[in-house]
């Protein structure tokens, strides 16, 4: 079976593609012979009631300097496309969901993954919150008395924003720590929404490991070792990539999560778990598979694309 695959993503000229997930799908699909065609994210229009873009033809490469070719754009209907591929990163901003609504309308005749109103409808530190029996302690809240509460309760927490990405704007926060009223501050006037506030892991300094799930189900993993001088494990942030093994406790949260996922249409997800703690559910972009092959993991991209193609067979 050929499918017609359009990706929308970020500029692919920036990406770091011997790190990049979207870039391992899209090599898996085209060995596969399917045909790829990429977009970026603000070319998407809504014309009457036809969703269009200017695609371009994308062949990929393994290749340092020379992993990329593109053709002239073509305005296309984006209902012609078999499945269309949404990898675009956060920031979840109203642009993504704005695109999320417009992908919404040619899906599922066009397979979109994942779900665009499921995307939209899940923002990953929130929807994670279904679950917090499975999670440390989490607070979402602009308040100051509910924070102040929250830390008398819990002592040590991690603050973030809550719609933050890539460990950007993480802090950890000690008991009486003298600079917690200069971090409020500086909150309140960044960002609009509220923030999480969730306990203090001190076993992240052992990893913070990234699950993989394909249609719910586990598809490879792997542990995420912040530096000495970093709580942050992302490795765009230092973190180093470690091989690792499901415990029973990771395998339980994986057996809870499977059946909401695959109920909202959310083909591809990273989850985030730290000491046996969910902490995330990753659905717009989540990252990971080519550190799972370079340390002799499961073919995560192959994994994606059997289930892609049995859903459109």
């Amino acid at each position: 079976m050929t499918l017609n695959v359009a990706v929308q993503m970020d500029p692919i000229a920036r990406i770091n593609f011997r790190g990049d997930s979207t870039f391992a799908m899209l090599l898996e699909a085209q060995k596969r012979g399917h045909t790829l065609s990429y977009y970026t994210p603000d070319k998407l229009s809504l014309r009457g009631e036809k969703v269009v873009a200017p695609v371009q033809k994308l062949t990929v490469r393994d290749t340092e300097g020379d992993y990329f070719t593109l053709g002239e754009p073509t305005r296309t209907n984006m209902e012609s496309f078999d499945v269309v591929l949404l990898r675009q990163d956060p920031p979840f901003d109203l642009a993504y969901i704005t695109s999320t609504h417009l992908l919404e309308r040619i899906h599922p005749k066009t397979l979109v993954v994942n779900d665009p109103a499921s995307v939209r409808n899940a923002p990953e530190k929130i929807f994670v919150m279904g679950f917090s029996d499975l999670m440390p302690p989490t607070l979402i809240s602009r308040d100051m008395a509910e924070i102040n509460s929250f830390r008398a309760e819990h002592g040590a927490v991690v603050m973030k924003p809550l719609h933050g990405h890539g460990g950007a704007a993480v802090f950890r926060i000690l008991p009486q720590d003298m600079n917690f009223g200069s971090l409020y501050d500086m909150f309140s006037v960044t960002f609009k929404e509220p923030w999480v506030i969730q306990r203090f892991l001190p076993e992240v300094k052992h990893g913070d490991k990234r699950i993989i799930l394909i249609d719910g189900e586990f598809a490879g993993a792997v542990n995420r070792v912040p530096a000495e001088d970093d709580l942050r494990s992302n490795m765009v942030r230092g973190g180093a990539a470690k091989e690792t093994e499901l415990t029973p406790r990771e395998r339980e949260i994986c057996a809870r999560l499977g059946p909401a996922l695959r109920e909202r249409g959310l083909l591809f997800v990273g989850i985030d778990v730290i000491d046996g703690n969910l902490t995330e559910i990753n659905v717009t972009s989540p990252t990971g598979i080519r550190a799972i092959a370079k340390l002799g993991g499961p073919d995560v991209a192959a994994k994606f694309w059997d289930v892609i193609e049995a859903k459109r067979s």
